[in-house]
């Protein structure tokens, strides 16, 4: 439906002209229209013989902010700013720099009245200051025609008369000025009226002024704006620097729904940093556990698994292999096991336990830590000598009362053996009740077995050499002298390569569902940023009318929904770290072990959404049409 018909006229530089017509006769759509805060659905609109229809959104964008200057009947001021701020922002669209502006918007303020409320939030103002705040802002970048939406119709009798004189002194200093109203009274005060029905011109008619216009003392103040433009990088960053004090007021501004917001995404920084801390943490203290029993060890078996009924039956692993093996170059420490259970006696008390036999060099391959009295050595082993190496855990059980166990006798089985020294072996996984000795394998294998088997052995690979290669040189070495494969090989490798896959899936599964809560939390930044535009709408449309370019606007709450996240992502990271403090003080069995790498990833990622999330609520906003954007107080 059209709203006007048949429109056609032509408005002279330096004219004042008035639009009269009652409710509804579409004179707001006209001043619309004329100030390029709407476009005529068809037909043509000239500004300065430069066709209006054929411009994009941001062509018309430098037509509102260089040729026109709006007073609008609600103010539209922006009640986060100042009266200084609200007058400036027209001049940081137009690449004005900072200072001059500054300077122009003091001038302009004081030539209104208003030099001592100039650091005044509108909300601190009456209507009349806030009407002469909204007249600087239209002056602020010498707008040759000035647009007045029912100027006085929000303001007392005094206060619309002096807004009206001021009208007059711009007319008589060269603005051409059109002010939209329904007063007649206010109509004759200008040089031109043009009456509007149902979107018709009734009449348009030319009339001297009865009266001349007064003069202020002030009406000569030189406050012409400079035509010198900043830099094109410059007016870049001068335009994000606005766009970022504005998003860090409006976020001031809603603290707790901006708390709320970043709630999401703190917890899912928190999250994925704790998850992966935990994750390195575990990992870091399984490889030292494994460390402990003995890193980058083979141990070699009888048989072809250990699923092999038959393995007790091969009697091709002895301790000559053992032996020869230890002259390896990759071989750093060579120790033969056999193992029997049996019955161990001391005083009173008996218990079950098991007894490995091992030469000296067992407790290095197992990293076994001695904790009084000392091991058995290779003497000890070609002499086959009773000499008992305990575990610390069955010491407990032997000697219940505290007694120093080193030179003591005990028997085990009917062989009476003497205690020289306590270890502690490191062990990974559940604990057992099971009772730990150790005797020289020469004496388990001719005092209990009665033969010269071994059940395993146990070659540390030295430090430089890789464990899959030693491992293929064990392999050949022994199907050389027993001319078949009779034995398995484990590699410690392996294990450690199983538990860290383990506790990587584990890890990479916890922490996926910490990015869901990350991403949870993204959704959460997009629905408040949408209702953020929605709250905002005026605002848009108030500073689309001053000149704003979609990018500014796109920018603008861009740069809020990555500071919201980008705060939250710090608070996150904050927060990660003080899980790994709570870790500390609760003296944990092992520590969260934080990596640089996931910090900045995390906090990379929580930027990302930011951007993600946040662009299309910007984008939505940049795509406001400015008149619809306006029309919603």
């Amino acid at each position: 439906m059209s709203v006007l018909k048949g429109i056609n006229f032509t408005i002279r530089c330096g004219e004042m002209v008035a639009i009269v017509g009652a409710s509804g006769s579409g004179k707001s759509t006209l001043m619309n229209i004329l100030g390029c805060l709407d476009r005529p659905s068809h037909g043509s609109y000239r500004i300065s013989d430069r066709e209006t229809v054929a411009l994009d959104a941001d062509q018309l964008s430098e037509l509102r902010r260089n040729h026109f200057g709006f007073i609008f009947q609600r103010y539209h001021l922006l009640g986060e700013l100042t009266a200084l701020g609200n007058v400036e922002i027209p001049a940081i669209y137009a690449n004005q720099p900072p200072a001059e502006r500054k300077k122009r918007a003091r001038i302009l303020l004081e030539r209104l009245g208003m030099g001592e409320r100039i650091h005044h939030r509108p909300s601190q103002l009456s209507g009349g200051q806030q009407q002469r705040i909204s007249i600087a802002r239209a002056l602020m970048n010498d707008a040759q025609v000035i647009l007045a939406d029912e100027p006085t119709g929000a303001l007392d009798k005094n206060n619309g008369e002096d807004v009206l004189r001021i009208l007059e002194e711009l007319h008589a200093e060269g603005h051409t000025i059109i002010i939209v109203t329904h007063d007649m009274a206010i109509a004759r005060r200008t040089e031109r009226i043009i009456e509007i029905s149902d979107g018709k011109i009734l009449s348009d008619c030319t009339r001297k002024l009865l009266e001349t216009i007064p003069s202020r003392e002030n009406i000569n103040v030189e406050y012409v704006l400079s035509r010198h433009k900043i830099s094109f990088w410059r007016s870049l960053i001068d335009r994000f620097g606005e766009a970022f004090r504005m998003a860090l007021l409006s976020m001031n501004a809603h603290r707790m729904r901006t708390f709320l917001t970043m709630l999401g995404v703190i917890i899912g920084i928190a999250a994925v940093i704790s998850m992966v801390a935990l994750g390195n943490g575990t990992q870091k203290q399984i490889l030292e556990n494994i460390n402990r029993l003995g890193t980058n060890t083979l141990t070699i078996f009888a048989g072809k698994s250990m699923a092999d009924v038959r393995a007790a039956k091969v009697t091709t692993l002895v301790d000559a292999d053992a032996k020869a093996l230890a002259e390896q170059p990759y071989a750093a420490a060579v120790t033969p096991m056999v193992a029997i259970s049996s019955t161990v006696r001391c005083g009173s008390i008996e218990a079950n336990a098991s007894i490995s036999g091992v030469s000296d060099q067992f407790f290095t391959a197992q990293g076994a830590k001695l904790i009084e009295g000392h091991l058995f050595d290779a003497e000890s082993v070609a002499n086959r000598s009773l000499d008992l190496v305990l575990e610390k855990d069955a010491v407990r059980t032997l000697f219940p009362n505290g007694e120093n166990p080193i030179g003591q006798i005990v028997l085990v089985g009917k062989v009476a053996a003497h205690i020289i020294g306590i270890i502690e072996m490191q062990k990974y996984g559940p604990s057992s009740d099971a009772l730990y000795l150790y005797l020289p394998y020469t004496t388990l294998q001719t005092r209990f077995l009665g033969n010269t088997t071994v059940r395993s052995i146990t070659v540390l690979v030295a430090d430089d050499v890789d464990s899959r290669l030693a491992e293929a040189a064990v392999k050949r070495f022994l199907i050389t002298r027993h001319g078949t494969e009779d034995f398995f090989i484990r590699n410690s490798e392996e294990f450690r390569e199983q538990v860290m896959q383990s506790t990587q899936v584990l890890t990479l599964l916890v922490v996926s569902i910490a990015l869901i809560s990350l991403i949870v939390g993204g959704i959460g930044v997009m629905n408040i940023m949408l209702v953020t535009v929605s709250e905002r709408i005026n605002e848009i449309g108030v500073r689309m009318a001053v000149g704003a370019r979609q990018g500014d606007i796109l920018q603008q709450f861009l740069i809020e929904a990555v500071l919201v996240c980008l705060i939250g992502g710090t608070l996150g990271i904050l927060l990660g770290l003080a899980v790994g403090m709570i870790f500390d003080l609760a003296d944990a069995s092992f520590k969260l072990a934080y990596s640089l790498s996931s910090i900045i990833t995390a906090f990379i990622f929580s930027t990302i959404i930011g951007i993600a999330f946040g662009y299309l609520p910007a984008r939505n906003a940049s795509k406001l049409d400015p008149v619809e954007a306006l029309s919603r107080d």
